[in-house]
């Protein structure tokens, strides 16, 4: 068979693109200086085109087969976007992309042109039909990539939302569910109770007198140690052994607890005489009941508040974007991290008084609050302390957050806010925290920086009060 020339290979190449929609009703001659620019490239199934992180050089014009972009770095490998013969994709016209971000391997054998992007000038000029429809192209992906960087964004916040929650809401549940079965307990020893029969109403009246009095002087026990705690169990269980008292160490923890002394014990054993023991049974039941009232609402209180945060936080059933309190939402976002902070993370609050409402997403907001706060926690280890701070200069909101963690190394300081770079170990960070936060801002028309030195990381965050924001 009788090799190609070039000439021959560029006609042919030519007439292969022309049926492409792109390149649709382009002159022939312009065609053949297109292709005569490109370099033929070709792949098997399953071979990488391109890696994320090298420079972004060619527009790629796909002849034959089909491939697919991944983000994998990070342990991300999910798809992105999925390319067929007759598409067009790489680096286009006016496009700022420097470095790829995603990793492109064939789904089937595949043959591609390769345009320099060196040649973009020169193709305007004499293909100005061809860069108008480019131009149109990268509209649309850069519509596309925005929707699924947002959407990216939304599912990382739920993911620290989620697991956090999660965390918070089975401390108060478990809590609540232990106490209803401690409760059904005591209401179980309460009808196993038998009363003696020298009660009588007089005595009845006298007993509850001295409950009454003995209940006025408890308060909850202050214990040194375990050991006092247990040597107290110990006296009142010697005493009310000795006072004919049948298994006291199944009401003495209670009693204890509730700071019964022996004092009290005989004042009740006085008052009521024969019937001691099945009436203090019933006192410390009942002093134990009130107890678990106290922790069942204690937990369901915890579980509301956790509830109205969330709501808060998410803005749920309110407008997209309103006058947003920003002190509210740091407050928010910090009882839904709390389960982060309370092992051994000091907050410091320095909140500016009357600090203006900002316009904006406040959901959004509460994203930039989310991932700073969070680093700051990952950074220091569940040990240290983090500040935040907020004030007002000239017609911009500050939030200053800061911790005293180790510091960023200042090699990797200029790489901070590059989407996908990570300082965390493999599989805790995403790389996605920081590029969030900046781009957020930058949406408000503000602007992020930071200063760090080991033990001082602060991050300061400037938001006009006025703005709506770009696209708002």
């Amino acid at each position: 068979m009788t090799s190609l020339t070039k000439e021959e290979s560029i006609k042919r190449l030519a007439a292969e693109i022309r049926s492409f929609e792109v390149f649709e009703g382009l002159q022939e001659d312009s065609l053949e200086w297109f292709v005569e620019q490109c370099t033929v490239a070709e792949f098997s199934a399953g071979e990488v085109i391109t890696k994320e992180g090298e420079p972004a050089e060619f527009m790629i014009v796909v002849l034959q087969g089909e491939f697919t972009g991944r983000v994998e770095i990070a342990g991300g490998d999910g798809p992105v976007f999925h390319v067929e013969a007759g598409n067009v994709t790489g680096l286009l016209p006016y496009s700022r992309m420097k470095k790829l971000s995603v990793t492109t391997r064939a789904d089937t054998d595949l043959r591609v042109l390769k345009f320099p992007s060196h040649k973009f000038p020169e193709m305007l000029q004499r293909m100005p039909l061809l860069g108008e429809r480019l131009v149109g192209m990268l509209t649309d992906r850069v519509r596309e990539f925005t929707r699924l960087e947002q959407q990216r964004d939304k599912l990382a916040a739920l993911g620290k939302l989620s697991a956090g929650l999660a965390h918070e809401l089975n401390n108060p549940a478990s809590a609540a569910a232990r106490s209803a079965e401690a409760l059904l307990a005591c209401l179980e020893r309460l009808r196993h109770l038998e009363h003696d029969p020298y009660l009588n109403e007089a005595n009845c009246e006298q007993i509850s007198a001295a409950e009454d009095a003995v209940r006025k002087e408890l308060k909850p026990a202050p214990f040194k140690d375990e050991l006092e705690r247990s040597d107290r169990e110990e006296a009142l269980n010697s005493w009310l052994t000795a006072h004919g008292f049948r298994e006291p160490w199944k009401f003495t923890p209670m009693l204890v607890e509730v700071n019964v002394e022996q004092s009290h014990l005989e004042r009740l054993l006085s008052a009521s005489g024969e019937a001691f023991q099945p009436e203090l049974a019933r006192f410390a039941t009942m002093l134990e009941m009130e107890k678990i009232a106290q922790q069942i609402g204690h937990s369901t209180k915890r579980i509301t508040s956790l509830v109205r945060a969330i709501k808060e936080y998410s803005y749920m059933d309110q407008a997209p974007v309103q006058e947003v309190d920003i002190t509210s939402g740091i407050e928010n976002t910090l009882t839904i991290l709390e389960h982060k902070l309370r092992k051994g993370i000091t907050v410091q609050r320095n909140y500016a008084p009357d600090l203006p409402r900002v316009l904006a997403n406040g959901s959004e907001l509460n994203q930039i609050w989310t991932n700073l706060i969070d680093n700051a926690a990952d950074a220091m280890q569940n040990k240290g302390v983090l500040s935040i701070r907020t004030a007002m200069e000239k017609n911009s909101v500050i939030v200053e957050i800061g911790d005293s963690g180790p510091g960023i190394p200042k090699d990797v300081q200029s790489h901070i806010f590059e989407q996908f770079f990570t300082t965390k170990p493999v599989g805790k960070g995403t790389g996605l925290g920081l590029d969030t936060v900046r781009r957020i801002v930058r949406k408000l028309n503000g602007n992020v920086s930071f200063t760090s030195i080991p033990g001082d990381t602060r991050f300061e965050v400037r938001i006009p009060v006025a703005s709506r924001g770009k696209g708002a």
